[in-house]
């Protein structure tokens, strides 16, 4: 007799029933036959995936047989009765839920599972606090892909945009933790349930924030929680309400980020210093919790007083030194030497180095401490000032050339200037590397010393006299002088009248023949006459003409042709005075060429008791156009 036979037979002897219909039938097929129909009967309107109460039969070491009043038995492995412990809390008798998976599997048992009751009975929970929209508690098992799992009965899926108020970077920190939520999707045949627990702090938060705007104002002091930190500040749950410390409202001293003060989390008191109900803004300070040491900072930090202090900013203009919390002074780049050139002040100090300066100024309301560090030594421009008066000749190397002139160290630490023009008098140099060279070892006079501007400067032609000096006396206007070509140029010829001394003869003192084409008239090196016309000694301009020459040659020629003829009883040069004047003055054209123009001045006229030659052996007198 089989397994199946043994179950059947005891369930006839329970029965009295189905006992009583076999013994009135008398044939075991017939009773068979009515003891399937009768189950069968009791069964009816229970379907499979049905939770159904059965009572528990029997316990063995695998197995809990729970009887559903049905022909057979179902057997349900013992584990889905143990605890996490691994015990067993179930006795013989006792009633327990359970779901019908089918009604007979190849043994005729019918399949019975307590964990898939449990599971139904708790989807049925989930599914009434869905449709009633409560909450549901749960416990954080682990983190997933895009948020976490939470076990509310069966797994939920609580997305990471879900979690709170604000983004969780460190979502590992809520495992393990409970936490209430509302069910946002619900779906039993899929198993897929999305839950949420913002959307009960979002309530909570309105709840509490009406409450504490009513009770807020601005000045009033409030205890918050961190709960964001910024690049530009902190913001600050005041309970439902959310206050922005700026990073300015910190502290008087200087914050370089507020994460060297806050973490998130953290409670602080704060001030309310500013509030917009309508729009829910509120501006927070910590600092305004304290006095503003500006408030007499001057009584604490007088002019001319040696300080000490630490450096917490260097830039390229300066150091900045917190004397002391909330007060800062700046020694600016200028300050830092009497005569060293610092490029940036890390050559000097660094970051958080103990270092003394002297006060130099104050300025409360702008929150201003000027300081400096040279003035902690004697000012050197005082001792220059003294050693080198203007007139000394020094002698120095020289430390750096540029295009503009060269700089000479002195035994002082302190540098003098030549400027470019101050090289030479006579001598065009356009780049002072073309005669210097750095490291060589020079003489200068000292022009001027201002020890305010920190200025020193030097001069190498004032050595020698001067060649323009005097030049007026040493020539004049109407004198023939032959000079050597020293360069040709588009407005000009210049002529060297003696070293470092040069005239121009300007193109429109050239005929006009020869004026358009100088470089086949003349060449560099070449020795040409010509007529000084004009000098300007302030200027160093001496301007020549090649046509006042020609003039003047023709002028000779005349005089001495008339000297030589017979004088009749009513002389020639008589006749000539009256009809004909003696030459005029030679004019020359003002021209807009660069700066090589020079002024037009008359020839040097001829004394008026000498006869002029005669009309026909004069040429026409130049034009202002020519």
């Amino acid at each position: 007799m089989d397994k199946s036979e043994t179950i059947i037979e005891k369930k006839i002897q329970t029965q009295p029933v189905i006992a009583a219909a076999d013994e009135q039938e008398g044939d075991p097929d017939d009773s068979y036959e009515m003891m399937d129909q009768l189950y069968g009967n009791t069964l009816k309107d229970i379907q499979e995936g049905e939770v159904v109460e059965g009572t528990v039969v029997r316990i063995s070491a695998e197995y809990v047989l729970i009887d559903v009043g049905y022909k057979s038995e179902g057997q349900i492995p013992i584990r889905e009765f143990q605890d996490e412990s691994g015990g067993i809390s179930i006795q013989v008798n006792d009633k327990v839920d359970v779901l019908l998976e089918r009604r007979e599997d190849e043994d005729g048992l019918i399949v019975l599972s307590k964990t898939k009751a449990d599971q139904a009975k708790v989807w049925d929970k989930i599914g009434k606090v869905y449709e009633n929209d409560e909450t549901i508690e749960g416990r954080v098992i682990s983190r997933i892909k895009g948020g976490l799992s939470v076990e509310i009965g069966v797994r939920a899926f609580l997305p990471g945009s879900q979690i709170d108020l604000h983004p969780i970077k460190d979502m590992d920190r809520l495992i393990g933790q409970t936490f209430k939520f509302k069910i946002l999707k619900f779906n039993k045949k899929r198993g897929n349930i999305v839950i949420s627990r913002r959307s009960i702090l979002e309530k909570e938060r309105e709840t509490l924030r009406g409450e504490t705007l009513k009770t807020l104002e601005e000045g009033s002091v409030i205890e918050g929680t961190v709960k964001n930190i910024t690049d530009y500040g902190v913001f600050i749950d005041l309970g439902g309400v959310d206050g922005l410390l700026h990073i300015t409202d910190m502290s008087w001293g200087r914050v370089n980020h507020p994460s060297e003060m806050f973490s998130l989390g953290d409670r602080i008191k704060v001030k309310v210093i500013g509030m917009d109900k309508e729009k829910g803004r509120v501006s927070l300070g910590l600092k305004q919790l304290s006095s503003d040491p500006w408030t007499n900072a001057s009584g604490r930090y007088p002019v001319g007083k040696r300080i000490a202090g630490k450096v917490v900013s260097l830039t390229n203009y300066g150091i900045f030194v917190e004397l002391e919390k909330g007060i800062e002074g700046l020694i600016h780049i200028s300050e830092i030497s009497w005569n060293k050139k610092i490029r940036h002040p890390s050559q000097i100090v660094s970051l958080n180095d103990m270092i003394e300066a002297i006060i130099l100024s104050v300025d409360p309301p702008k929150k201003r401490i000027s300081l400096g560090i040279k003035q902690l030594e004697p000012n050197p421009w005082n001792i220059v000032k003294e050693k080198y008066p203007v007139g000394t000749i020094i002698e120095g190397n020289i430390k750096n050339i540029t295009e503009f002139g060269l700089f000479v160290g002195l035994d002082e630490g302190i540098d003098g200037f030549i400027h470019i023009s101050d090289l030479s008098w006579t001598k065009k140099i356009k780049h002072p590397g073309e005669v210097y060279k750095k490291g060589q070892k020079i003489q200068a006079i000292v022009l001027n010393i201002d020890e305010k501007q920190e200025r020193f400067s030097l001069g190498i032609k004032q050595l020698e006299k001067d060649p323009w000096e005097g030049i007026s006396h040493k020539y004049s206007p109407g004198e023939v002088f032959e000079g050597k070509v020293t360069n040709i140029t588009d407005f000009g010829i210049f002529l060297e009248l003696a070293e470092g001394i040069e005239g121009l003869i300007h193109i429109s003192e050239i005929n006009k023949d020869k004026a358009g084409k100088l470089s086949e008239f003349v060449k560099v090196g070449d020795y040409l006459k010509a007529l000084i016309i004009h000098i300007d000694e302030a200027e160093r301009k001496i301007g020549l003409s090649l046509k006042g020459l020609e003039k003047k040659t023709e002028y000779d020629e005349a005089k001495k042709y008339l000297t030589v003829q017979e004088a009749p009883a009513t002389s020639l040069g008589e006749i000539l005075e009256t009809k004909a004047p003696p030459p005029e003055k030679l004019p020359r054209e003002t021209t807009e060429s660069e700066g090589a123009e020079q002024k037009c001045e008359p020839i040097k006229e001829e004394p008026q008791a000498e006869a002029a030659p005669p009309e026909s052996l004069t040429e026409e007198k130049p034009s202002s156009e020519e």
